[in-house]
Order: structure tokens, then sequence, then C-alpha cells
């Protein structure tokens, strides 16, 4: 065998053993590097029991569409709870500090009865409210870069101003002026989580996607109803749309 050939041999080789364990590298790269996403849902609203299965369908869906991080889910009864603005605070820096804080996502999922003033929290005897600055400054407590935050209530537009930006995506049941339908005891989902959750986002492969077809359930339904609309809201979130595509 000539010097030429066996170096022509070597190079073969060399290039076979490279297209062999590249993928191998590669995927191991990708896993070290995956972007994770931990969803915190919390039913606030103990008196009846749509937002405990809201809360807890809801981020079982999310989960499984963007995977790659938990799932923390907490619910009020008309027994009690631990669903209160104490907890959700407590709960969204625990996970923080579990998270890359510059390229992981927070995902956000709150389910209630809502007023111009926020969001209602019952527990039993515990009653209190949430209300959109409490909410924001317990986002930028987190040191989390990005943020989805989702709010199923009536008037839950209220908190687009103080919680929407480029870095925070939001995405509400109605709008500052209107109430959003659904709130039956036995129902498992809200008019705004069914057609977002449980039908949009099961199919979608982008919230915004998602959004655009809930929407226009959600008012297909109100109006066969005979009710005023809730108008869903969108903003913010320019930074982290691209960084959640859900799985095929």
């Amino acid at each position: 065998m000539t010097f030429g050939s066996l170096v022509s041999r070597l190079g073969v080789l060399i290039i076979a053993l490279a297209l062999t364990f590249a993928p191998l590298f590669a995927a191991a790269h990708a896993a070290e590097n995956a972007r994770k996403v931990t969803v915190v849902s919390f039913g606030l609203y103990g008196d009846q029991g749509v937002f405990r299965s809201e809360a807890t369908g809801a981020a079982q869906i999310v989960a499984s569409r963007f995977g790659g991080g938990p799932a923390v889910v907490r619910f009020n009864t008309k027994m009690g709870g631990d669903a209160t603005v104490d907890t959700l605070a407590t709960t969204l820096q625990g996970e923080a500090k579990k998270m890359n804080g510059e390229s992981d996502v927070l995902f956000v999922i709150l389910t209630s009865h809502g007023s111009r003033d926020g969001l209602a929290v019952t527990a039993g005897r515990l009653t209190e409210t949430l209300k959109p600055s409490n909410l924001a400054e317990m986002l930028a407590r987190t040191g989390v870069r990005y943020k989805t935050v989702i709010i199923s209530a009536c008037y839950s537009g209220i908190f687009i101003p103080p919680l929407a930006h480029a870095d925070t995506l939001v995405i509400t049941a109605a709008d500052a002026d209107h109430p959003s339908f659904g709130c039956q005891d036995k129902a498992k989902w809200t008019y705004f989580g069914d057609a977002f959750f449980n039908v949009a986002l099961r199919r979608a492969t982008t919230l915004k996607d998602a959004f655009v077809v809930a929407r226009s359930l959600v008012l297909k339904r109100e109006l066969r109803q005979g009710f005023d609309p809730s108008h869903p809201q969108m903003a913010g979130g320019a930074n982290v749309e691209p960084l959640l595509v859900a799985r095929p």
C-alpha cells in the first residue's frame, strides 16, 4: 500500500467517524443547553371547583406542549387551600432559583373571578385580592427575564399595562372593561380556558396561533349565548414568543 493510499483511507475513516458521532455530540450539547419552561398555575377562587379544574388542566397541557420543566399547581377549595397571594410570591421565588434567569421561561397561569381591582382569592375564610401591582412586583423579584402570564378572569385586561413588555407576554380572558364567562361550579373549564388551553393550544404550535383561534371560539360562544363579548387580549412578548414553539 502506498503512502498516498494510506492517507486517503485514513481520511475516509475520519470522515466516517465524524459523521457517526457528530449527531451524538450535537444532541448532548443541545440537551445541556435546553431551554427550561417552568409552569406555575394557581386556581385562586376556592368556592367554585372550575378554577381548581382549570388550573390543573391548563398546567398539564402547557407542560406537555412546551415541556422541559416542572409544573407547580396550587388551588383553593371551600375548605381552604394554599393558593394565596403570599404563596404565589413564595412559589415564584422558589421556582426562579431553580431556573437560568437569562434563558429559561417562567410560565404563570392564574384563574379566578376578577374585578377592576384584581383577582379574587378565597380559601376557606381567607378573602383577599391579587392586584396588578402585586403581581408585577412578584414577577420582577424573580429575576427571570422571559415570562409568559395567562390570566383567565373577568376584567383581566387590567393586568396588561403593568406586566406586558418585550420580555413578558400577557394573555387575558377579557379586556379591562368586560367580564368573561363560564364560571359554573362543576364545569371543567371557563369559556376562555376551554377555547385556549383545551382546544387551541392542543393543536397550535405557537401561543399567538392558539390565541387567535381561541379568541374566535370565545366570541362565537358568547354571541350564541347572548353575552356581550369579553374581548380576550394578547400583549407584549416580542422576545418571548420565538422561544415557545410547541412540540409536534
